[in-house]
């Protein structure tokens, strides 16, 4: 695993590209979080807590600030669960928190991620994550 190298937002292309794929209906976000062990929040100061944090506890207030604007674009929180190593995949490789997010659409999933409200609060995302995977997955028609 190359440890220097960080993924903590989509990048333009990775955002086109998922655009370009024309999904039809719902997706559901897999998203794998490897938390700091204290929330950095020195790029957000207007959000920062009164005294240190844990990347845990960061996270955990950010989910549940991002909770309403999820659900307000007709999205919900499948699943949050603690993750580990994996059982199939490089061992060096750990996730702390691991979460499925069904949205309606990708442009509900966009929508999302630009609600001006929401960019509010999403310094405390960024505050706790270390590093962290985000792929979105297509229902398949069985």
């Amino acid at each position: 695993m190359n440890i220097d190298k960080k993924y903590l937002h989509p990048t333009y292309e990775a955002g086109r590209d998922l655009a370009l794929k024309n999904i039809q209906g719902s997706i559901v976000n897999l998203n794998l979080i490897r938390l700091k062990e204290i929330a950095d929040y020195s790029d957000f100061p207007k959000i920062a807590p009164v005294s240190k944090i844990s990347g845990y506890d960061a996270f955990m207030q950010y989910i549940q600030l991002a909770k309403p604007f999820v659900e307000q674009g007709g999205g919900e929180i499948l699943f949050i669960g603690k993750g580990d190593r994996f059982l199939i995949g490089p061992q060096d490789e750990q996730w702390h928190i691991c979460m499925l997010i069904r949205q309606k659409s990708v442009s509900d999933f966009f929508a999302f991620e630009q609600n001006p409200g929401y960019m509010q609060i999403a310094g405390h995302r960024s505050a706790a994550i270390l590093d962290s995977r985000l792929l979105p997955l297509e229902i398949a028609l069985l």
